[in-house]
């Protein structure tokens, strides 16, 4: 059985080595999920990510039905990611949120919205939060192309749960990304 980290070496231009993570995902379909949270149009070249998330943290308690501590950061990307069109300046969509069981009660100021089951590629992560890009390039500029895969038009998601402590190297968080066989 092979480790589902192995470990490797990428230049950091902000450190002088950064460790990052080449993952075995594991492929299952996630069931539909109920979120609550609050969501933003946002570029990678403008990204608001921090503004987003701190807006949501204060309120996380008005959010009833709650069916985990698990955070839930979601992203809209679309077609441009699909057909190869997206770049650092293509608006997408942000979700901060939380997974509920159910959505009759929505805290004013805050959107709902379901996410459909579905294949999904699923990379455990571990390592700082804000050391993640390496892996996420070698998902979608690695992985992907040499799997039996390719990207579907639905969320991705981001599972932060018990073991997510942000930028601390111990951190570890799920990416969900969307799948559907060639």
């Amino acid at each position: 059985m092979q480790a589902p980290f192995q470990q490797i070496n990428v230049q950091n231009p902000k450190h002088h080595l950064m460790t990052t993570y080449k993952i075995d995902p594991v492929i299952k379909t996630v069931p539909a999920k109920k979120l609550i949270g609050i969501h933003r149009t946002m570029t990678l070249s403008n990204d608001t990510t921090f503004e987003l998330w701190r807006s949501l943290m204060p309120r996380r308690k008005e959010i009833s039905n709650t069916l985990n501590p698990d955070l839930i950061s979601m992203q809209l990307f679309g077609k441009p990611l699909i057909e190869g069109l997206f770049t650092s300046d293509t608006p997408f969509e942000k979700w901060a949120a939380i997974e509920v069981s159910d959505l009759n009660i929505i805290p004013v100021g805050m959107d709902s919205c379901i996410v459909p089951s579905g294949l999904y590629a699923c990379f455990p992560y571990k390592g700082a939060a804000n050391e993640a890009q390496s892996t996420i390039q070698y998902i979608f500029e690695e992985w992907l192309p040499a799997s039996g895969y390719q990207l579907d038009n639905r969320p991705h998601i981001t599972v932060m749960g018990e073991k997510y402590k942000g930028n601390d190297p111990d951190s570890e968080e799920e990416f969900q990304i969307p799948v559907i066989r060639k």
